[in-house]
């Protein structure tokens, strides 16, 4: 297995043709950036660093599992830290669908975060964009549209 360190969403090592190999264990780092969907708690600037995440790998197929406080953070959030999707060629597309609800008046949303990334070289930097999934009250007006972005 891998060890690195994965700033602004990942390092991985590369693959030679087809798709990325990507599968190790990983130290992450992420920078919160606009908090256009008013997550609690969320400080623009703020860096985590020292994340760990496990990423496996079948073929096409990518899970990537985070660790620590911020799988803690992820599951209050989401209600799971493991994000899933695929790699294509050099392009990680993960994601989480949250199932924890909130609510702000009549209004009641979960998040979504998407992970997407591209690899050059052994790096693969990325965002991860949360966005409210919402029951389409009125009272959700202010987060129509939202995104929060981690980098």
């Amino acid at each position: 297995m891998k060890t690195r360190v994965w700033p602004a969403a990942f390092l991985v090592a590369a693959a030679c043709g087809g798709d990325a190999n990507v599968e190790g264990n990983y130290t992450m780092a992420v920078t919160n950036g606009e908090n256009g969907c008013t997550i609690a708690n969320w400080t623009v600037g703020q860096q985590s660093t020292n994340i760990p995440v496990t990423v496996r790998q079948e073929g096409g197929d990518v899970s990537a599992e985070v660790g620590g406080v911020a799988g803690i953070g992820l599951g209050l959030l989401l209600s799971q830290n493991l994000f899933t999707g695929s790699v294509d060629g050099d392009d990680i597309d993960l994601k989480i669908i949250g199932s924890t609800s909130f609510k702000s008046g009549e209004c009641s949303y979960t998040y979504t975060a998407d992970l997407r990334g591209t690899l050059e070289g052994d790096a693969l930097s990325g965002d991860i964009l949360y966005r409210a999934e919402r029951n389409g009250h009125p009272d959700c007006a202010a987060i129509e549209g939202c995104i929060s972005v981690k980098k």
